[in-house]
């Protein structure tokens, strides 16, 4: 699945109990629409995301970038210490590009493979 939205703050790598680490950011997603009175809106939607290849891409991911992201949405449930069950989605990051920055007007393309490896290991 592939989404395309505008970086809402600077990225952040988490880390977890267990060692591991993750960039954690978020996107806007603007839509338009005509309602049927003819009245233009338009909705934003705020989706978390994670990435979990490399820690390093935290930072290209700088708030007001527009990125295209390419992953799978997953779903965060619990419970909350008042007994309430709170739920939330989470696109799981595989890859992305930055279309572009806020500042600067360079697009950068971030793939797994490129993410850890060097060419100098591989065996082709």
């Amino acid at each position: 699945m592939e989404i395309i939205g505008r970086v809402t703050k600077d990225a952040q790598v988490r880390k977890l109990k267990d060692g591991r680490e993750l960039v954690a950011f978020s996107i806007a997603i603007n839509d338009y629409y005509k309602t049927k009175s003819g009245e233009n809106r338009e909705e934003t939607t705020y989706i978390n995301c994670s990435y979990w290849v490399n820690v390093k891409a935290a930072e290209l991911l700088r708030k007001g970038g527009i990125v295209s992201l390419f992953g799978r949405i997953g779903l965060n449930a619990y419970k909350s210490m008042d007994g309430d069950f709170h739920a939330h989605l989470t696109f799981h990051v595989n890859a992305f590009k930055v279309i572009a920055q806020q500042k600067k007007g360079a697009s950068v393309e971030h793939e797994p493979a490129a993410a850890g490896a060097s060419t100098e290991d591989l065996p082709f």
